[in-house]
């Protein structure tokens, strides 16, 4: 159960860490209205089973390892898989706060005024990308540890 948590948390920080080293500044680089129809676009594709499972997956997968070491009294692990999870946990609040809002406000954007529905999302949505950039590699890293206990 600990493996596929931590693959799938690994494949999220993956998804982050792309989108910050290099989806956003390769968008920054294009014109308004292309940021945000691409964006737009974006946030249609990412809504697929497959991206669902592993997001969703990560934090119930480690939920159970962790609930599974705790009943055969496994401390240590219990110790790196909670740490784990709230890292998870801090990278879907954040998620479904600010980022999904912003994409929502984005998706509405006025095709007449694209430079303002960019200024409106690019800021803020990027900052809390490396947010929960770092808060889902800590997580991994905590559970790798975690792995490295066995």
């Amino acid at each position: 159960m600990l493996v596929l948590a931590t693959v799938a948390t690994g494949l999220g920080a993956g998804l982050f860490y792309a989108f910050s080293c290099a989806v956003m500044p390769g968008l920054r680089r294009s014109d308004d209205a292309t940021r945000v129809q691409a964006m737009q676009r974006i946030n249609e594709a990412i809504q697929n089973p497959v991206f669902a499972l592993s997001f969703a997956g990560a934090p119930l997968l480690t939920a159970v390892a962790l609930v599974a070491d705790a009943v055969a009294g496994d401390w240590p692990r219990v110790l790196g898989e909670a740490l784990g999870l709230i890292l998870l946990g801090s990278a879907l609040v954040i998620t479904f706060r600010i980022n999904i809002p912003l994409n929502l406000a984005l998706d509405r954007a006025d095709p007449a005024d694209p430079a303002a529905a960019w200024r409106a999302f690019e800021r803020r949505w990027v900052r809390w990308n490396n947010v929960r950039t770092l808060a889902t590699t800590a997580g991994l890293a905590a559970l790798v540890v975690t792995l490295a206990l066995i």
